[in-house]
């Protein structure tokens, strides 16, 4: 059986505007205010949204039944993404808690997000992690601390 996972992770940072013409890279598209979140990607909202296709593994190997469909907005207040997610079993954190932050939620199937703003020290960076569960972490990470992994808290 095939669950099929949409995940909105609503962020608060701008992102760039425009079109890009390399498949790989991921584009949000402005919107003109805030909405509800919702799940649907053929609503409105997201449908004004170029999906991006996810289905490489890190060599570059397709790996056929697991292509994870992204799309991203942007308003002056938020960036929103909505993950569509195809998986035939799921990995999850036993007893979630939803509200509140959920350390190593990264060792579980997760939907994430890192955003860098400065090209001059790609080691500072913006990691959020939300799970099918409504789990979330957000990470300010800074690899230069010898214990960066604190960037949780």
């Amino acid at each position: 059986m095939n669950v099929c996972l949409n995940a909105p992770v609503l962020l608060l940072f701008v992102a760039l505007a425009g079109f890009a013409s390399d498949p790989a890279v991921l584009v949000s598209t402005q919107a003109k205010e805030d909405v509800p979140l919702e799940l649907d990607p053929n609503s409105p909202f997201w449908a004004a949204a170029r999906p991006v296709f996810m289905d490489k593994d890190s060599f570059g190997k397709t790996v056929p039944g697991y292509r994870t469909e992204v799309r991203t907005r942007w308003t002056k207040k938020n960036l929103y993404f909505l993950f569509t997610c195809p998986y035939e079993q799921l990995y999850l954190k036993p007893n979630p808690n939803p509200a509140q932050e959920t350390n190593e939620l990264w060792n579980w199937d997760v939907a994430e997000v890192f955003i860098g703003s400065d090209f001059g020290d790609i080691k500072r960076y913006k990691e959020f992690e939300v799970s099918p569960q409504g789990e979330w972490v957000d990470l300010d990470i800074n690899l230069h601390n010898p214990h960066h992994e604190d960037g949780w808290a």
